[in-house]
């Protein structure tokens, strides 16, 4: 693990694997960096149209709180034979992230969010996600207070496990240890995978860590009256090194001294066998630079990304989804296509899982492999792309290739995509990508002069454009706007601009004394402008 945090205004976590980059956080100060914090909020909106309604938090914009992430607590009264939702523990589907059916019941018996909140309501709330556009962040009374081997569920009123704990002797064993411990009644503890091969001692740290953590909240709460905040989850760093930090991972190094003390203070206190692979990093040369991974950064965004062995994925993100094309290029290898078909799916099903951790996409993706006959190499690409999704923090869920042989999955969506968090969209293509070619442009322009040339007093018309589509009109269009002068009786110029946007367009026209010509027709709206 690489820390980076030279400079004050970003941090930036690497975890490297065999010299190869494979998952990279980032966070800025100057950002909205409010996931895990906890508010004591007000709702000033209650929409049952759409079952959520809206909390100032304290925080600019009002967060989005559904009637889904309104815990037993605040309609219990409504539902007193009602049970509080257990997210991590229950009954396990066979891909260890549980089944619908229960949670289906527990919706239907749900009250309506007009029955639950009104306007002016006091709510406990936590950031769950990121605001994204002119969306405010998603809101939670679901309270959660991780620590580095259990999560504090103030609503939960029991112990549980991490479903990814699949092994069932396993996860009775944690549950054991755990009750053993006589943690406080009335709070609920979830045992994370973390705390597989911990012992009982490692386990009570973090369960009196946690429990005194709740308290200061829970005692800010009662003193505090109106909007506040009540808890902000820690910095990234020891955020990453909490959650992230287990036995596969050899080092920790970390650029700056405040830092490195920081880190070491945390890991001392809550992982003390572990404090042992904290590292400064004293050379000269920059850390990232050091272990030959700037480089890799620097080309994150690109929108092609070559397979070992030959092939390609294209990754599009859109409003909408993220698509994901997968090519053979110049994979030729096997003995004949669908040998060669599967060995390429195999290797981008490993670089999509890669990548969606590196850029940190969310939401719905459509993966778009490379067509195969054979229903064993189906089911062979469909069983490894969830293996390389395993080691994914995020919550990810695939469904079976479609008639179409696409492979559509979602991903838990916490943040913006490390794209929307590092790029603004293009002014000149308005984040399309695309401008319109000079012969476009000059087609544009004649539709304008032949419009501006009917308005009356109009004598002398001056347009100004970018030189390459001056070169056009000029050239190809010269014959149709001297035509166009003689029918009107007008006078055209064409003037070139170099340094401007590629679809650039500036009208002016004067009458016959030279005095400006004020009511032209408007010109057509341009996106990248």
């Amino acid at each position: 693990m690489l820390v980076n945090v030279l400079q004050p205004e970003e941090t930036r976590i690497a975890i490297v694997e065999d010299g190869r980059l494979e998952e990279l956080y980032l966070e800025r100060s100057s950002g909205d960096n409010l996931v895990g914090n906890i508010y004591k909020g007000k709702v000033v909106n209650v929409e049952p149209s759409i079952q959520a309604c809206f909390v100032d938090f304290g925080e600019g914009r009002n967060g989005f709180l559904h009637v889904s992430d309104v815990e037993y607590q605040y309609f219990k009264h409504l539902r007193p034979d009602g049970d509080p939702d257990d997210d991590f523990d229950g009954p396990r589907g066979r891909n260890g992230r549980g089944g619908d059916r229960g949670a289906d019941r527990k919706a239907q018996s749900k009250p309506q969010i007009q029955e639950i909140l009104r306007r002016g309501s006091e709510v406990l709330v936590q950031v769950i996600k990121e605001g994204l556009g002119n969306k405010g962040p998603t809101l939670s009374t679901k309270i959660s207070v991780p620590g580095r081997y259990l999560v504090l569920m103030p609503s939960l009123g029991r112990v549980g496990v991490s479903r990814k704990i699949e092994d069932d002797d396993e996860r009775r064993e944690l549950r054991r240890m755990l009750r053993d411990m006589n943690p406080p009644k009335g709070v609920g503890y979830i045992v994370r995978t973390a705390a597989l091969g911990r012992s009982q001692s490692d386990l009570k740290a973090d369960l009196t860590y946690l429990t005194r953590l709740w308290q200061s909240i829970a005692e800010k709460v009662e003193q505090s009256s109106g909007v506040c905040t009540v808890h902000e989850e820690t910095d990234i760093m020891i955020r990453t090194i909490r959650d992230t930090f287990d036995d596969s991972i050899d080092a920790v190094h970390i650029d700056a001294e405040d830092a490195y003390n920081r880190a070491k203070d945390f890991m001392e206190s809550m992982m003390p066998k572990m404090s042992a692979r904290l590292h400064f990093h004293e050379d000269n040369a920059p850390l990232f630079q050091a272990h030959g991974i700037e480089d890799e950064i620097a080309n994150i965004q690109q929108r092609q990304v070559p397979l070992k062995g030959g092939g390609s994925i294209v990754i599009d993100q859109t409003e909408a989804l993220v698509a994901i094309d997968v090519n053979s290029g110049s994979a030729r290898g096997a003995k004949d296509a669908e040998e060669s078909a599967y060995k390429v799916n195999l290797a981008a099903a490993a670089e999509i899982a890669r990548q969606l951790r590196l850029r940190d996409l969310g939401g719905v993706i459509v993966n778009d492999f490379i067509d195969m006959r054979a229903e064993r190499h189906r089911r062979g690409l469909l069983r490894a792309f969830e293996q390389h999704l395993e080691r994914d923090r995020a919550r990810t869920k695939v469904s079976r290739p479609s008639a179409f042989g696409l492979v559509e999955m979602t991903r838990q969506r916490i943040r913006p995509s490390l794209g929307r968090a590092l790029y603004n969209d293009c002014p000149c293509c308005n984040g399309t990508g695309q401008v319109k070619t000079p012969e476009s442009m000059s087609i544009e322009v004649m539709r304008v002069l032949m419009a501006a040339s009917g308005v009356k007093n109009v004598c002398e018309l001056t347009v100004t454009v970018h030189e390459a589509v001056a070169d056009d009109l000029n050239n190809r269009k010269r014959r149709e706007i001297m035509h166009l002068e003689e029918d009107r009786d007008v006078r055209i110029a064409i003037s070139a601009k170099a340094d401007t946007h590629p679809e650039f367009l500036a009208l002016s026209a004067v009458d016959d004394n030279g005095r400006p010509v004020k009511n032209l027709p408007p010109l057509p709206s341009r996106g990248g402008k």
